[in-house]
């Protein structure tokens, strides 16, 4: 095949019936010619797009830039993808560019794809340039930071024909696939509740001034969100191997409720059969100053409660008990405990009427269904839904007061609820 893939993509964004052409990510690099890899662009690194780098590299993809607000940050990247070079001659010369300005990266012709792991608030401004200028996007979960943008998202990617994977890699893992079979078979008969093991919600930032990291543009870090001063909670210095706690703080992330709701809703609501709809009410928690016991009420009567303690994702049904966990399964059916994903698939799932989306890897799922122009396994609809959910039920705990929504009109279906809830304070010259 002479011609190459970044020909296919060139010749796709004025003809979307052409499919791109890229090797089955089963493919060894040995065998594969640098020149039908994909050029991807890997934009914020910290410790999490670091880790999905080092994954990419060794798939059918050719980094040729890496973006970060942080000097130090950016330049640990580029001397990673050197060294990677160096040690892979097959990939082909090492030629990969860092850039502090996402919009330098969307304006490259040359990169197919991007992958997206800035703070929340970034991830929707970033995305939709990527979407707008023809990429392919592999962003992590939460996949936005308020519920406008989930809708804005979900429909920039199907207006621009991209494949979006959303990083709730969950969907990947086999433990939570074969427990979302369980209950979408009716193994343990009609499901009543759905408990979820999620942190606390987000709450504004209180962090008193430390004086500015050398080599990091706080301005640009802040990008969309208020301004204040810099704390190195937020932005940590040099090279870190943990996760910032950014994320406690609701001008950039959402707190454990987007954290690991955006795994864990996300399974609840693959087990329901909702990731194209939603919760029609969101409760908060009886006590007025609890942080745990918010819970979604769904159109048919279940509900999904935040819980503190137990299995990240726990089905009640009629029949039984599915819990899983990640490495951890549990299911209780007719007086017996199955403790083993084989065992129970095996027993119950031989005949299954509905067999779901079986992917062993988040990252190849991306790369296949970036070949075959199909939806991955957490495209943008699922992504974006569960981000919806989680920016509900911190509305629910902000406000205090039970939330009304409308999951066919992605809107609220309760004149209380303000329609400025939706969206964010935008600082210029961002917007969504």
């Amino acid at each position: 095949m002479k011609t190459s893939r970044r020909s296919f993509l060139a010749q796709a964004a004025i003809a979307a019936t052409l499919s791109p052409f890229i090797l089955p990510s089963r493919v060894r690099a040995a065998e594969t010619s640098p020149n039908s890899l994909l050029n991807m662009a890997f934009i914020g690194m910290g410790i999490q797009n670091r880790g999905l780098l080092d994954n990419f590299l060794y798939r059918d993809i050719k980094a040729v830039a890496v973006c970060d607000v942080d000097t130090t940050r950016r330049e640990h990247a580029l001397k990673m993808v050197e060294k990677f070079h160096a040690d892979h001659s097959e990939k082909g010369a090492f030629a990969c560019k860092g850039y502090n300005d996402f919009r330098e990266v969307m304006a490259r012709k040359d990169i197919d794809a991007v992958c997206i792991a800035t703070p929340d608030h970034w991830h929707a401004l970033i995305t939709l340039a990527a979407l707008e200028a023809g990429k392919d996007v592999y962003c992590e979960k939460p996949l936005t930071h308020n519920i406008h943008e989930a809708i804005e998202v979900m429909a920039a990617a199907k207006r621009n024909k991209r494949v979006l994977q959303t990083g709730s890699m969950q969907r990947s893992m086999s433990e939570f696939r074969v427990a979302c079979e369980l209950v979408r078979n009716g193994v343990i008969g009609k499901i009543e509740r759905v408990t979820c093991q999620v942190g606390n919600p987000g709450k504004p930032c209180d962090l008193p001034e430390e004086p500015t990291e050398p080599g990091l543009d706080w301005d640009f870090w802040q990008g969309p969100a208020p301004v204040r001063p810099y704390n190195s909670i937020l932005s940590p210095r040099g090279v870190n191997d943990f996760f910032p706690n950014w994320r406690t703080y609701s001008e950039y992330g959402g707190g454990g409720v987007c954290d690991f709701g955006a795994h864990h809703f996300d399974i609840a609501q693959w087990g329901l059969d909702m990731d194209e709809s939603g919760p029609v009410e969101v409760r908060p928690p009886e006590q007025a100053d609890a942080l745990t016991g918010a819970t979604f009420v769904y159109e048919n009567g279940v509900t999904v409660t935040q819980v503190d303690k137990g299995f990240n994702v726990e089905f009640f049904g009629a029949d039984g008990v599915v819990k899983v966990s990640r490495g951890g399964f549990e299911m209780t059916h007719g007086g017996e405990t199955i403790t083993q994903t084989a065992k129970a698939e095996k027993q119950y799932l031989a005949d299954a009427k509905v067999v779901l989306y079986h992917s062993k890897s988040h990252t190849d799922d991306f790369l296949e269904r970036v070949a075959d122009r199909k939806r991955p396994v957490t495209s943008e609809i699922e992504g974006g839904h569960s981000a919806i959910c989680c920016h509900l039920m911190n509305l629910a705990y902000c406000h205090r007061q039970t939330i009304k929504w409308d999951p066919r009109k992605q809107t609220f279906s309760d004149p209380s609820c303000a329609p400025s809830w939706l969206t964010s304070n935008y600082r210029d010259p961002w917007k969504v």
